[in-house]
């Protein structure tokens, strides 16, 4: 068995190598390619345009990764059946997913180290070429925002304002609604602008509209004000800005952190704590497409170059169209976040250990 092994993984690992450089090659020409016409209007150094490059390869190399690997175990174990090579280690007794478990434990390694590579850099990596990219394309972020509505995570406190201005921390035409803990209404402040002391926000020029109890019932007295400051208006500022940050260039916990901010300002959500759930899951799809090629090994014995590009391509198409699907549908509610971020790889992978049962051995 041993030597079963050692022989597979032999052939495997230069296979694997090979097809690695080839389809990081494809996914830097992809990515080179989208920005090169405005690279040439822009006239960009090719110096920087290279800088990019590189600074793209660590994503490159994990966005090649699972194609690689399927390519390099259906190539691998189809040639070993073309020479004949599987008939005798079956002839021998040796079944399918026996001779293959070097593969998947190759698999989970690889998984493990796609995780961290990713955490440690990737992210880093990635953020970096983005934000170089943006400054040579000459792309500009601002987190000033337009039309705001949130609450607060205790849900007492409702903001409205048309504009959110993030350099001088200001909001313009707001309209403040205060809640008891029952939801019932309490206060409206209606204020022209609101400043961020650093600590809380202090309204200027407005009305202040509260509920009275009168010998008629309950009435809205208004009291016009032209600064109101109150330490029960805590809601910090970055939660009115325009939500441009992508939780592919932030760290899991920043992730995390910024999931919660969302949830708890009662802006959307699910799509990032779907990508957050993503990150995890993605780092199993090694595994998964090593169980996947794994147990259609033996499956071609004529151009088995040909066929095994095919089915990695055909297969890798699938996966990610479904993984695209399922995060789609979790944003826009119709399942759970985890199931989106987690369907599709727990599918696959019952798929690949279901065909095991299947296979020739």
């Amino acid at each position: 068995m041993k030597i079963f092994s050692r022989y597979l993984l032999r052939c495997f690992l230069s296979t694997l190598i090979i097809s690695l450089s080839f389809f990081v090659l494809i996914v830097q020409l992809v990515e080179l390619f989208a920005n090169l016409v405005q690279y040439l209007d822009l006239d960009v150094p090719l110096r920087a345009i290279l800088h990019v490059q590189v600074l793209f390869l660590p994503q490159a190399v994990i966005y090649a990764l699972p194609m690689a690997l399927l390519f390099a175990v259906a190539f691998t174990l189809g040639s070993l059946y073309a020479h004949n090579e599987l008939v005798a280690v079956f002839g021998g007794g040796l079944p399918l997913w026996k001779f293959t478990l070097p593969l998947i434990i190759l698999g989970v390694a690889l998984s493990a180290g796609l995780f961290f590579f990713t955490e440690r850099v990737g992210i880093e990596s990635l953020r970096r070429k983005n934000e170089l990219s943006r400054e040579l394309l000459h792309v500009t972020r601002t987190h000033s925002n337009t039309d705001i509505t949130l609450r607060d995570p205790r849900g007492r406190y409702i903001y409205s304002a048309e504009y959110y201005n993030d350099r001088t921390k200001s909001l313009s035409r707001v309209t403040v609604v205060e809640r008891d803990r029952q939801g019932k209404f309490q206060r409206r402040i209606s204020a022209t602008t609101g400043r961020w002391n650093g600590e809380h926000w202090i309204w200027e020029e407005g009305v202040l509209f509260s509920l009275q109890e009168s010998e008629s019932g309950e009435i809205i007295e208004a009291e016009p004000f032209e600064t109101l400051s109150e330490p029960v208006f805590v809601q910090p500022p970055q939660s009115f800005r325009r939500i441009t940050q992508d939780i592919d260039e932030m760290e899991l916990r920043d992730a995390r952190e910024w999931v919660i901010t969302l949830r708890n300002a009662g802006q959307p959500f699910r799509k990032a704590l779907t990508d957050y759930y993503s990150r995890y899951s993605y780092a199993l799809t090694p595994l998964v497409v090593v169980l996947l090629s794994s147990s259609l090994g033996g499956k071609f014995r004529k151009n088995i170059l040909l066929m095994s590009l095919l089915v990695s391509l055909v297969v890798t198409v699938v996966y990610y169209v479904s993984s695209m699907i399922l995060g789609l549908m979790a944003g826009t509610g119709l399942i759970s976040p985890l199931a989106g971020a987690w369907a599709g790889v727990g599918l696959f992978g019952l798929l690949g250990v279901l065909l095991f049962r299947f296979a020739k051995t």
